[in-house]
Parts: structure tokens; sequence; C-alpha cells
């Protein structure tokens, strides 16, 4: 006792003599080492042995968020290689249990809508930017008939239509932006991308009226909505800061804007002239007989809009710069051109995309290595227990499942690391693909098969699983051959390999800058015959 009296008359002392400001800040550092202290002897002391190992961390409430927000491929792969494939780590203060492998992906993505669900996770994020009444902003059961809806717009005969609208798109905005001027340059390949698409998907996916929108004000009041997705977001979605109210305001002008252009399309007679899904929408209805509100065509155009974007510019810009690291495959692709279409480059079609092998296959090995979405949640709403083990995950925790680890793992594709459209190429031997073997199952918006037994999962699995993976692949696949048409890519002087990958988002993107060289192909080999039409101004 003697002892302590010591210490305590000590520290009554010093604090006696201590302005108000060094007490609360003492006071706080004190606080703080105690939550340390309490939270480090909380794992070592009181693990409980049915439930999925703890990753280890330091400071109560953000545990491991900052090392999985830096790099979750390699938080995944560190955590795999001490824990196995199921652990839980700390994200925001939630019990975040993440499951690799197939049987990881299985057991999340084909999980049952009362034991897991999407919709408490993404909607606090995504209803302020989509709008109300769609995705997760509604039941489950009405999402799997939005989505219907969605897949069933997506005909080959759309898909088809779609082709030479985004070659055009391609050949507009490479001869007017200012980075593509002149026979040789630089250009920063993920800014170009982003803005390239914006372009294509509006025109094809979105419609006429949308795409001369995007001249004018449009195209800011995207870039304000897109903020929604800002990474404080995830955790303050409501909170009323700047950021947050140029969103809600140019949500509602973007809702305004497809709501008038479905009015004026009924005004006129609504007689369909192209394959957009505006068209689609406005004559589709739901079970109950109801056709779908115009403010619904809207929320649904939007988030069509802002999840299509978001993943296509990021996989179209991965693709040019690994290009620019392989100029080899580049000229073959170019060469493959030559030889299945002709010397002359015809106008590229649907149906010569299709004859394309080589260029399929580079989109592919491309998001087999850089999958726009690194991380997808589900919200654990009973106990669950873990096949194969003895672990049972409480109600309290969020699921996760990263189908990137498999895609990027040497057991399933050999020499993982190396970017090598090769692999793909018929018994090969180099690529892991069982999709096809899968059972087939409706969710509520046409067979799909389950799929999550595949190591290669760039659009996801289950009833969750992206609807718009044709469009995708048809997006990527044209936008991909019109630039080997046009242009020679390599990276710059001194460069190896590719930029490193940008996290911050939902969607993960190559960082920016990402600058290569770019070379204009001759003129006489650059769709020499195609019906491509130059633009008559440039700027």
């Amino acid at each position: 006792m003697g002892l302590l009296a010591v210490l305590v008359g000590s520290v009554h002392e010093q604090l006696s003599k201590s302005s108000f400001g060094v007490i609360i800040g003492a006071g706080f550092f004190s606080f703080c080492v105690l939550a340390i202290i309490l939270n480090v002897l909380h794992q070592l002391v009181f693990r409980n042995p049915h439930e999925p190992p703890l990753v280890f961390n330091w400071v109560p409430f953000f545990g491991n968020t900052i090392v999985y927000g830096i790099d979750p491929y390699k938080f995944f792969f560190a955590c795999r290689q001490k824990y196995g494939d199921v652990f839980t780590f700390i994200l925001l203060g939630k019990r975040t249990t993440v499951c690799l492998g197939t049987k990881g992906n299985e057991f999340i993505l084909n999980g049952k809508l009362k034991d897991a669900n999407a919709e408490e996770i993404y909607s606090p994020l995504t209803t302020p930017v989509f709008g109300t009444g769609v995705v997760y902003d509604c039941p489950n059961s009405k999402l799997m008939e939005q989505k219907k809806f969605v897949k069933f717009g997506l005909t080959t005969e759309a898909l088809r239509s779609y082709v030479p609208l985004i070659a055009q798109e391609v050949v507009d905005f490479t001869s007017r932006c200012p980075s593509f001027q002149g026979a040789r340059g630089t250009v920063n390949i993920t800014a170009c991308m982003a803005e390239l698409t914006l372009y294509t998907a509006s025109r094809s996916l979105q419609g006429k009226e949308v795409r001369e929108k995007f001249d004018a004000s449009f195209a800011d009041l995207y870039h304000d909505l897109d903020m929604g997705f800002a990474p404080i977001n995830f955790m303050l979605p409501w909170a009323p800061l700047p950021h947050n109210r140029k969103r809600d305001y140019a949500q509602r002008k973007m809702a305004q804007t497809y709501t008038e252009i479905v009015k004026a399309r009924r005004d006129a007679g609504g007689e369909k002239n192209s394959e957009d899904m505006i068209w689609n929408l406005m004559s589709c209805v739901y079970k109950n007989g109801n056709p779908i509100p115009d403010v619904e065509i809207a929320h649904m155009m939007i988030a069509l809009l802002m999840a299509g974007q978001h993943s296509s510019s990021s996989t179209s810009a991965w693709i040019l710069l690994r290009l620019a690291t392989r100029p080899d495959i580049l000229e073959e692709l170019y060469q493959e051109q030559v030889s299945v279409l002709g010397a002359d480059l015809p106008s590229l079609t649907f149906d010569a995309l299709q004859r394309l092998p080589l260029n399929s296959q580079v989109v592919r090995e491309t998001l087999r290595m850089h999958a726009p979405i690194h991380s997808i949640m589900r919200k654990v709403k009973q106990p669950l227990a873990i096949p194969g083990t003895s672990y049972t995950i409480p109600d309290s925790h969020v699921l996760l499942a990263a189908p990137g680890v498999t895609s990027n793992t040497d057991e399933f594709f050999p020499n993982s690391a190396e970017w090598e459209p090769h692999r793909w190429d018929a018994g090969s031997g180099q690529a892991t693909m069982n999709e096809e073997d899968d059972e087939k199952i409706d969710y509520g918006y046409g067979l799909v098969t389950k799929g999550a037994s595949s190591p290669y999962l760039p659009f996801g699995a289950g009833r969750h699983r992206c609807i718009g993976e044709a469009f995708a692949y048809v997006q990527l696949g044209t936008v991909t051959a019109m630039m080997v048409r046009r242009f020679k890519l390599r990276n710059m002087e001194g460069v190896k390999g590719v930029v490193g990958t940008d996290y911050s988002s939902l969607f993960s993107r190559p960082l920016s800058p990402a600058v290569v060289l770019w070379e204009r192909r001759q003129q006489e080999n650059d769709g020499k015959g195609c019906v491509y039409k130059e633009p008559l101004e440039q700027s």
C-alpha cells in the first residue's frame, strides 16, 4: 500500500500542476493504451474454439481494416497461409468471416436467402446512388424480377446491334481526344478508358438520348453521383457531407432526365426503334400485373450505368495496360483480325467478334487477374455451420467471399501471376474451367449455372450473379479489337509491368495515372474499307 500511495500521490501532484488540455490528452492516451491492452488480452484468453480463428489485431474497432484496405488480396493470401481457408477479421468494428477457395465461394455465393443476404450490406451504400425501389432497396423477389427484365433485354439481337455502335464510339473518341492527336504520344489509360466506356455504354445499352446528354452536363452529374461510392460512405452514407449533397442532387436530376426520356418516347407513340434497355423496360410488367413505374425505370437505368461502367472501365484499362507490356500479344491480336476478317479490316460485327478467339482470351485472362470486385459480402441472418469444419458463424458476423483468390492461385491456373492469354488455348492445360458441369437453377430471372464451384468467377455466382456478363464481354471485346486496329502500345521507357491496384472504392481499378506510349497504325492498315466515319470536328 505504501508504494501505491506514493504512486497515486505523485500522479496527483503532476496533474495538479498541469493544464486542462494536458490532463485531457493524458486521459485519452491512457484510455487508448488500456483499450489496446484489453483488446489483445481478449484475443489471447477468450478464443472461442467453435468459431473461425480471429486474425490478430491491436486497435479495437479498426482491427485489420487498414491492412485489408491497402491490398485485400495480399491480406487474404497472408491470412490463408496462417489460418487456412476460413478466418475472421475485424472490419470497422464488424467481425467479418472470410471463406476462401471454391468451397468457400460455394458456401457464400450459393447460400440460402434465409441464411445470408446482400441487401443489409449494400443497400445503405447503393440506394442513395441508384434510387429507391430497385436493386437492394426492395424485396429479393422483386430484385429477381428486375434482373429477369434486364437479362431478357440483353438478347443476341440486342448485343448484335451494340457492336457497331461501340466500335463507332471508339473511333469518335480516339479521333477527338487530345491525348490521341498526332502519330504518336502518351496517354493516361485509366482516365481515358473511364471516359470512353461511359460513351460506349451510354450509346448502346442506355440509348441515343442518354449518349447525347453525356456531351453536356450529364457527365458532371455522373461524376457527382459516382462520389456516392467514396470510401467514407461505407460507414456514413447518410452524413450531410458536401459530396453527399452533390450525390443526392445528381441522383434527382439524372432520374428526372430518364423519366423525361421515357415520357417523350411514350408521347411519340411508343414505337420501338432501337434495342436499348429503356425500350425493353418500358414494355416489362411485374408478376402482379403492374408495369414498371417510370421512376423505377429511371433508377434501374442509373444502376446499370453506374455498376456497368465501373467494371468495364477498369477491365478495359487493365487490358490495354497489359497489352502495353506484351507488344507481341498486341501484334498477334492485330494479325488475327487481318487473317480472319481480311486485310482491309471491314466493319466489326457481332459475328466477326465471335471469330476472334485470342481477342476473347485477352478479355478473359484480364478478368482472371483483375476481377472488378475483390470482396463480395453477405450479412449472416442465423448461426451457420461451415461444412467440413467444426466452426459455427454467429448471426452477428458478416460473410466475405473473394473469388479473385482462386483465379490467382497456381492450383487452378499454373503460373497464375503471369498474364498469359494463351493459357486459354484449347488443350493448354493452363486454365481450370468446370462451370459448364454445374447444376442449373432458376432464382427468378431464368436458368443459370450455380457456377460457384468454378475457380473463375469474375461476375460472381448464385442469385446475385451479374446479369450484364454477356454485354460486358461484347463491350470489352469490341473496345479491345478497335483499339488494336488503331494503335500500337508499349510501356514508357524503363517501366516494367503494370501499375498497382487502387482498392479504395467498391470497385478495384488501376492506379492513376497509368501512362503508356502509343503509336498510330498506318492509315492504309487502319480499318480500310470500313464504314466507321471520322468525326468532322476534332479538338
